[in-house]
């Protein structure tokens, strides 16, 4: 190449990164999300995340349980729930028991208890059925995440910002990326499902 048209060439290689790094984003947040999920179904062991998706009727307005109480989890199947606001016990208590849980928590008017009843061998094969979907769930966003950016990739490639060699060097760091990604995935399902078969 000229010493003319080398800025171009960077230049191009600087959009193609910047496509890379917002497709490698979005990949991150995917697997934010699959964490997420995977937090809210419920093993044999007691885990704080279980009531992410909870919401408790605070004084009329719907509240993140998380923002109401702290959790502490003294045994493998038992979660202390202690509200900041011994008002809001009732609440809190009535939104974990009609969550879909499958608890019955106590309240002895400072704390709430949860004992997790031992998952019976059809709750463990339904929630492993769950923890699939949501695996493949997040799987499907970063290879739609990936698609995106192979199209931006070619768009660039075909418009001349970028040249040929750039454009397949982008493409194989896409791969690597997504490969990454899928397999965090996987690790994370293969995680969730051995917390569901333990005993």
């Amino acid at each position: 190449a000229t010493a003319r048209s080398r800025p171009a060439e960077d230049e191009g290689a600087t959009v193609l990164d910047e496509t890379l790094l917002e497709a490698e984003e979005k990949m991150d947040n995917a697997i934010e999300v699959a964490k997420e999920e995977f937090g809210t179904i419920r093993t044999g062991r007691a885990n704080p995340s279980m009531f992410v998706k909870i919401m408790v009727d605070y004084y009329g307005s719907p509240t993140p349980l998380q923002q109401l109480a702290s959790f502490a989890t003294p045994e493998a199947r038992v979660v202390i729930i202690t509200p900041y606001d011994r008002s809001s016990m009732n609440a809190i208590e009535r939104a974990v028991r009609d969550s879909d849980l499958g608890v019955n928590p106590t309240n002895d008017g400072s704390i709430i208890r949860v004992v997790l009843p031992y998952l019976t061998e059809e709750r463990r094969k339904e929630y492993i059925k769950l923890a699939r979907h949501k695996a493949e769930e997040a799987r499907v966003a970063v290879r739609n995440v990936r698609r995106k950016a192979k199209e931006q990739i070619d768009r660039i490639v075909r418009d001349g910002d970028s040249g040929e060699d750039e454009g397949n060097r982008a493409e194989k760091e896409l791969e690597q990326v997504t490969k990454r990604h899928v397999e965090t995935v996987d690790e994370l399902l293969r995680h969730k499902e051995n917390e569901l078969l333990e005993v």
